[in-house]
């Protein structure tokens, strides 16, 4: 769907993204999460033929980017960090307009369709400039899909957006991938990327690192679980460090904090054990890293790269 090979993009003597190399898969949300002025917007610009790379090459739904740009934005459907609606025209007729522009061939029902599923029918008559933020945002939404295409660029979809609205746009986004559409999401909210993303690309100008969320957990932190006891004895402790699969085990009061490669496996064993040297086992779950810390700590490994 998006291959992409040494990609750069230079503003005069500011380099904007250097030598950037993805792949993202057909009918994957991949959400690409970085700093401001990391290189995430121009990344977007360029796959969209919006502008020119200044070298490396690209491919998006099987067109070069700078050689087949037309049929790039014709497949393609885009959300950027400003609206940019027709503010004294309605809700229909800026989606009207749009929907000409791409040669939709039965206008009336796509700019209905859309409304409808974003809940602005009931407003569709209304100038656009009275629109709240949400509302405007739902409207751009839905003039990035009224052709159909099959990828979807979204630049900070729920950027200042009331919890009401931006959860009914994170349910949108996830309705379109349902329907198989690929979906290319800049987000600084770290908690949005981690329900919706199959897989994350972290970026300050390089590409620092790509995964799905558990799997960037895991490469950094590896896997723990909590184990709640009533009380730690020493025959418990010794009981668990026995154990050949146990990488680490910490107590914290009447806890203990226990590394595993596959918890999934390895749980019920590990509970047996307890339970065999006398252990009163409470609950059990794992210890669950935020992608907050993931994204820092990927940002200060990216800082120490670039400073050597």
């Amino acid at each position: 769907m998006i291959r992409v090979e040494g990609l750069s993009k230079r503003f005069g003597d500011n380099l904007a993204v250097d030598e950037l190399t993805l792949h993202v898969r057909r009918g994957e949300v991949f959400a690409f999460l970085g700093p401001n002025g990391a290189g995430k917007t121009t990344t977007v610009r360029m796959l969209a033929a919006l502008i020119a790379p200044t070298s490396g090459r690209a491919w998006v739904n099987d067109h070069e980017v700078s050689r087949d740009d037309m049929n790039i934005r014709r497949s393609v459907g885009i959300l950027t960090e400003a609206p940019g609606l027709y503010e004294r025209l309605d809700a229909v007729q800026n989606l009207a307009l749009y929907a000409k522009l791409y040669e939709v061939d039965d206008v009336a029902r796509q700019v209905e369709r859309y409304l409808r599923l974003l809940g602005l029918w009931g407003r569709r008559d209304e100038a656009v400039g009275g629109f709240s933020k949400g509302m405007k945002q739902k409207l751009a939404i839905a003039r990035a899909l009224l052709h159909e295409p099959p990828l979807l660029f979204l630049d900070e979809p729920t950027a200042a957006l009331d919890p009401e609205a931006a959860r009914t746009v994170r349910d949108f986004i996830g309705e379109v991938k349902e329907e198989g559409r690929t979906i290319f999401m800049c987000t600084h909210n770290l908690d949005e990327a981690d329900r919706l993303a199959d897989r994350i690309g972290v970026i300050r100008q390089r590409l620092i690192q790509v995964d799905s969320p558990a799997n960037l957990r895991r490469s950094l932190y590896g896997r723990r679980v909590v184990v709640h006891l009533a009380a730690v004895t020493e025959a418990v402790r010794q009981a668990v460090n026995g154990l050949p699969f146990i990488s680490e085990c910490e107590q914290v009061d009447n806890t203990l904090v226990v590394g595993l490669d596959s918890p999934e496996e390895q749980n019920p064993v590990l509970v047996q054990r307890i339970v065999a040297a006398g252990g009163a086992v409470q609950f059990v779950n794992e210890l669950r890293h935020s992608l907050e810390e993931v994204y820092f700590s990927l940002i200060q490994e990216g800082e120490q790269e670039v400073a050597q």
